[in-house]
């Protein structure tokens, strides 16, 4: 485990969000010399083929967390970017309904799914109906 594997494997764990390859190249560009956004992006696929990172796609590109936080899907705001998690389990009953129904066996496993937070929800409520 080289010091940069070891360093973003810490913050990716210390962090209570999911980072992109951005922003984890800005928490340690001071901290390691020569280390450059190819670097990161090539940790991080090494990490996830190890089993120790999740990638999960998302309109934008990809974001990332540690393994140890297990399995969940993430809600990502379309206004704000607010990234919240729900549980594996929330897409259960679409699942099922795609078995039953067809016959396919659907893999929903850390999916990102955008749309608009409650804040940005009401906030946008509120404005249409005062105008």
């Amino acid at each position: 485990m080289t010091p940069q594997r070891r360093l973003i494997l810490d913050i990716l764990h210390s962090q209570n969000s999911h980072l992109t390859a951005d922003d984890i190249y800005e928490k340690i560009k001071n901290h390691i010399a020569g280390v450059n956004i190819s670097t990161v992006y090539r940790t991080l696929d090494l990490l996830e083929g190890l089993g120790l990172v999740v990638k999960s796609e998302y309109e934008n590109g990809h974001i990332y967390h540690h393994a140890e936080e297990g399995r969940h899907h993430h809600l990502v705001c379309q206004e704000c970017g607010q990234i919240q998690e729900c549980t594996e389990n929330s897409l259960l009953p679409l699942s099922l309904e795609l078995k039953q129904k067809y016959g396919f066996e659907a893999d929903l496993h850390h999916h990102v799914i955008s749309g608009t937070c409650a804040k940005c929800h009401s906030a946008t409520k509120t404005h249409h109906h005062t105008d």
